[in-house]
């Protein structure tokens, strides 16, 4: 099959945890750059990264990269694409651009320009042109700028991959699944190791945590983009498909644990938990954060903790900080303990001493996870968490 090149958007802070994914799946070419990798492969690797990616946001392929000095040079660049030949008319689309560095005045006349092109070039070959939709879509565009380069991208994802079809409730401020998926992978959690998490809210890092143990594709339960364009191989697709069915694992309860002191949190959780078909397969809750006790002699923690945004909060969580780490010491000998937070403070509050402090980002929100080794007995299957 022919190589085509592509890029993987992530949040800012996963990029090598993303370039080590698309490498067991079989990319070859692979590139880090702040806040993505790019990648090469074939229509199959396209396919095998859209179902299996934890940690991507899209994968975007790459269809013209050519350098520019002005809007009409980008006009010429997307009108010189063989858009008819990738999708039909029929489908509406939506441009996107982004840019770092561009001498150009306005994103968005460059997007108006971009969207110009493609309806142009489908006018002079079917004399017709596509709609606009930039609500639902059929087909994305994505254009990039640098100072001097533009790229365009055709999606072959569709809605954003951390959306796996399966969450039903929200919760409040959850964090996204590709990036729960990607502090998982970051702490050193394996499947089999016991995991914990007592803040659990709508239960993202649980769902995740158990579609990893199960080896279920994060993407077996949505479509894709590239199922609308018209180099679709639907007996690839398949194929690649029922392998993943296949590989799945018999659901089973499994040594993962999520707690909350709200119950109408837990229902959330529950009702995600069974949408996602992990119903029995998670041990829920209901329990205050300092009444816990650690479930088995050794495993890993890991939680999402509210920051302050007002002052009273502030006084809250400096209060409990320490008294969390109080019973850490107490309670969780023997255990990673893994904290993601927007709040810096909670390392000097939290009066432990951190063995990994890795930045992230919540979306633009910069954010820390802070890791911390309760050493004391076995910490068995616990890798090291990536710096």
């Amino acid at each position: 099959m022919t190589q085509q090149q592509f890029f993987a958007p992530c949040p800012r802070g996963l990029e090598a945890v993303l370039a080590d994914e698309l490498t067991a799946l079989g990319a070859s070419g692979i590139q880090t750059v702040d806040g993505g990798v790019s990648f090469a492969g074939d229509l199959a690797l396209c396919y095998r990264a859209n179902l299996h990616s934890r940690i991507a946001s899209r994968i975007l392929w790459r269809v013209a990269e050519a350098p520019y000095r002005k809007e009409e040079d980008i006009y010429q660049l997307a009108f010189n694409l063989p858009w008819a030949e990738w999708f039909d008319v029929g489908l509406s689309i939506r441009v996107d651009v982004n840019a770092i560095n561009s001498p150009l005045k306005s994103i968005d006349f460059i997007t108006l320009r971009i969207k110009d092109a493609v309806c142009d070039r489908f006018r002079v070959e079917t004399t017709l042109r596509p709609d606009v939709n930039t609500r639902e879509p059929d087909v994305r565009i994505y254009g990039f700028l640098t100072a001097d380069r533009a790229t365009l991208y055709l999606d072959t994802s569709g809605d954003p991959l951390f959306k796996r079809g399966l969450r039903k409730s929200h919760g409040e401020a959850p964090i996204r699944e590709n990036l729960a998926a990607g502090i998982l992978r970051l702490s050193g959690w394996e499947p089999g190791t016991p995991l914990l998490d007592p803040m659990c809210g709508a239960g993202t890092f649980l769902i995740e945590a158990g579609l990893m143990a199960l080896n279920i594709a994060p993407g077996s339960d949505r479509w894709f983009a590239f199922e609308k364009l018209k180099n679709f191989d639907a007996a690839l697709w398949e194929g690649i498909y029922n392998q993943a069915l296949a590989a799945e694992k018999p659901k089973e309860p499994l040594p993962i644990y999520g707690s909350d002191i709200s119950n109408v949190v837990l229902e959330a959780a529950r009702e995600n938990l069974a949408a996602a078909g992990l119903y029995g397969v998670v041990e829920l809750k209901q329990a205050d954060l300092l009444d816990l006790s650690a479930p088995t002699p050794a495993g890993m923690l890991v939680a999402n903790p509210p920051y302050a945004v007002r002052l009273g909060e502030q006084a809250e969580l400096a209060a409990l900080y320490p008294k969390l780490g109080d019973l850490l010491k107490q309670k969780f000998t023997g255990w990673r303990a893994c904290f993601f937070t927007a709040d810096l403070t909670l390392a000097k509050l939290i009066r432990l001493q951190a063995s990994r402090r890795i930045p992230l980002y919540n979306g633009p929100l910069e954010c820390r996870l802070f890791v911390y080794d309760m050493v004391a007995g076995s910490r068995r299957r616990v890798k090291e968490p990536v710096a």
